[in-house]
């Protein structure tokens, strides 16, 4: 028989102890690292419920049985690297990036072992990330929304807006270098084939982009061609603001552009690549390997018109342009 001093010994041990295994139990638990060049907005806070959807689909649920941590740059892209080494500490089970080049050189240069999810713009192949979209080889893999080879029907959706437009500006972010370089040779000769003329506009804070709209309209370019990029997505208010105060009709990468107040843009849907790494992430808790998971290439694109903005910039929406929207905004 246990006398009462021994029981109550064992009993306050047991209590003990069961901090100790439930703290334990948490720490097994997958981290995923989530590295992101931009701040916290309403915008982000969409992408990552699609992708804690995608995390679902495949029997993941944030706090339950994985855990997401978040590293945000603020739009200082020289913390990246700091923020992804603070990640592969921490000793999480993947890095999903969502910035672009930037951040994913920043992962890839943290860690070769830990897989690294990406959503790029560009060609991954190009761009050297993986060795083929069908077998990526090397610890990375992804999304390609692609909206850079989308910059042909871009510009011919602005000419359709704004017909009597010649010289249109392109405002690009100077910092992220290889997404420049590409988006101005695609621009430059999607411009030569339907007869535009173009002129690069460099952006890499908020007040650039206030420099750089004056420059614009010194200029007297007829319409704007905005870059995809992660720091222009986060200055949609801003960007839209601008270009309405100057009544200058701009064509955006993404929905929440237009949204914004945003004339029109085009491009993949981002919350559908989000949901994809999701899906991506979860797979790789279950043992997947980035080297065989073949990068997605976006095939869901997305027309936004705002009608309203069309209004205050003195535009018609043309019928044929309102028959293929994805979204028309009031």
């Amino acid at each position: 028989m246990i006398r009462r001093r021994e029981f109550i010994t064992l009993l306050g041990g047991a209590a003990a102890a069961w901090p100790l295994g439930a703290r334990a139990q948490q720490a097994a638990m997958p981290v995923i690292g989530m590295l992101i060049p931009t701040a916290f907005d309403s915008v982000y806070a969409e992408r990552l419920r699609a992708f804690r959807q995608g995390l679902k689909d495949t029997g993941y649920v944030d706090g339950e049985n994985a855990t997401i941590e978040h590293r945000w740059a603020e739009n200082q892209l020289d913390r990246l690297p700091a923020l992804a080494a603070e990640l592969v500490r921490r000793q999480v089970a993947l890095i999903a990036t969502t910035g672009g080049g930037p951040a994913v050189a920043a992962a890839r240069g943290a860690t070769t072992t830990i897989p690294i999810l990406f959503i790029v713009a560009e060609d991954p192949v190009r761009l050297g990330l993986v060795a083929s979209l069908a077998r990526p080889g090397g610890n990375l893999t992804g999304v390609n929304i692609v909206i850079s080879e989308l910059t042909a029907k871009r510009l011919e959706l602005l000419r359709q807006m704004v017909p009597g437009a010649v010289r249109v500006a392109v405002l690009v972010d100077q910092t992220d270098a290889a997404n420049t370089e590409t988006t101005v040779s695609d621009v430059a000769s999607a411009a030569r084939t339907i007869g535009l003329q173009i002129q690069i506009f460099s952006a890499g804070n908020i007040g650039e982009i206030d420099a750089a709209f004056m420059s614009m309209v010194r200029e007297r370019v007829d319409a704007l061609l905005v870059g995809s990029y992660p720091f222009f997505a986060s200055r949609r208010v801003q960007l839209a603001n601008l270009a309405s105060r100057h009544a200058l009709p701009a064509m955006y990468p993404t929905r929440e552009q237009a949204e914004a107040g945003g004339l029109i843009s085009y491009g993949s849907s981002v919350a559908d690549a989000w949901r994809q790494i999701g899906v991506y992430a979860g797979r790789i808790l279950k043992g997947a390997k980035p080297a065989d998971l073949p990068v997605v290439q976006a095939t869901k694109f997305e027309l936004a018109v705002n009608a309203s903005t069309a209004r205050m910039l003195g535009l018609t929406v043309p019928a044929s342009l309102l028959a293929i929207a994805d979204r028309v905004i009031e």
